[in-house]
């Protein structure tokens, strides 16, 4: 039932602020000029173990990086659009990572937008199971399906192999392969595997998707857009408790500007690499950190399913093939303004309390 504004019970400014303010002090500042930083899992829950050790598995930690710019609408250069065929719905997609959270959504989305969609993942019973689910739903020759470890360079290499095979080319590539390892505790205590399993994953694969995504586009007539998925620690934030994921999210910002650099140098106008930052999603990775009352009350808040995160991205990223931009963009769901919205909300109306999780 709708409730007029009139009759909500709005509290005064100055205890709104009192509340705030109490509320802010367990926490890092959450504003600054150009950022909106937010601490989530940074404190530790409470554990009736007595095991150090052990308690290093419950006090879970995280946190999220929100950037006031929004998605940049690109420019068409009249030079670059005559000099290259021009890049028409329906899109050829391919997407690392795919077969469950944000990759799968996204997946999901582009087919109902008439796309066509490769998915990949380094678990063959997965992509088959994922496969099988789409080509129900979207039918036999929308969505192709292989493994692929984005860690091992000729996996990626058959990557591309198998989807020239497919679809003879790729207009759209999406870096969303990433792991945390699932572990949220501080550096000296991560183990030999769980820090391999991060960097090799988030920057090496990284590197080696660029490279061959890069070097397949450079000899596509259409050209082709790449877009590397951030994550916590993009900005340059400290990431406590998981500082390798947040290391190896800051070099995604990095490596993508260096090689839009790159490519300038080049002259390279038909080949562009963009980034993509789809802010606090309720995915596994996320929700295995939920363990203290800040990571809730943020999660709760700010936070949103898969679903609701790619229906918003992908008409975003259509939009830049489409209109035939040859500038990089860095496309945000979680905006600044839109995060304050939330919070003062949760604070005057508290709106989304328990959303996702009971609070404490």
């Amino acid at each position: 039932m709708a409730v007029p504004c009139a009759s909500l019970p709005f509290p005064s400014s100055s205890s709104l602020l009192l509340k705030a303010s109490s509320f802010s002090s367990q926490f890092p500042p959450l504003l600054s000029p150009s950022h909106l930083f937010l601490t989530v899992f940074s404190r530790q829950a409470p554990t009736k173990s007595t095991n150090a050790r052990n308690s290093n598995y419950t006090n879970n930690t995280g946190i999220a990086y929100l950037n006031y710019p929004v998605v940049v609408k690109a420019q068409t250069s009249s030079s670059s659009a005559l000099s290259r065929e021009p890049m028409l719905p329906p899109f050829n997609v391919l997407i690392t990572g795919s077969t469950k959270g944000i990759g799968y959504a996204l997946a999901k989305e582009f087919l109902k937008a008439g796309d066509n969609v490769i998915i990949c993942s380094r678990s063959a019973e997965r992509v088959e199971s994922a496969v099988q689910s789409l080509r129900e739903e979207f039918g036999e020759q929308r969505v192709w399906g292989t493994k692929c470890d984005v860690r091992e360079g000729k996996d990626v290499k058959d990557l591309v192999a198998f989807a020239q095979e497919s679809l003879k080319y790729i207009d759209i590539w999406i870096n969303n392969a990433g792991s945390n390892a699932y572990s949220y505790k501080p550096l000296a205590e991560a183990s030999d595997e769980d820090l391999i399993e991060v960097v090799t994953t988030n920057t090496l694969g990284l590197m080696i998707c660029c490279r061959e995504a890069i070097k397949m586009m450079l000899n596509q007539p259409r050209g082709g857009h790449i877009f590397n998925i951030d994550g916590a620690g993009s900005d340059g934030r400290p990431t406590p408790r998981f500082a390798a994921y947040g290391a190896t999210k800051r070099s995604v910002v990095h490596l993508t500007k260096s090689l839009q650099a790159e490519l300038r140098m080049q002259d390279v106008q038909n080949v562009v690499v963009h980034n993509l930052s789809p802010g606090m999603v309720t995915t596994d990775l996320l929700m295995s950190g939920a363990t203290t009352k800040q990571a809730k009350f943020f999660i709760n808040v700010l936070a949103e399913p898969a679903e609701v995160v790619a229906e918003y991205l992908v008409p975003n990223i259509r939009s830049i093939p489409a209109n035939g931009s040859t500038k990089p963009t860095y496309i945000r769901f979680l905006t600044g303004v839109k995060a304050y919205s939330q919070i003062f909300s949760r604070f005057a109306f508290g709106a989304r309390r328990n959303r996702y999780l009971l609070e404490d």
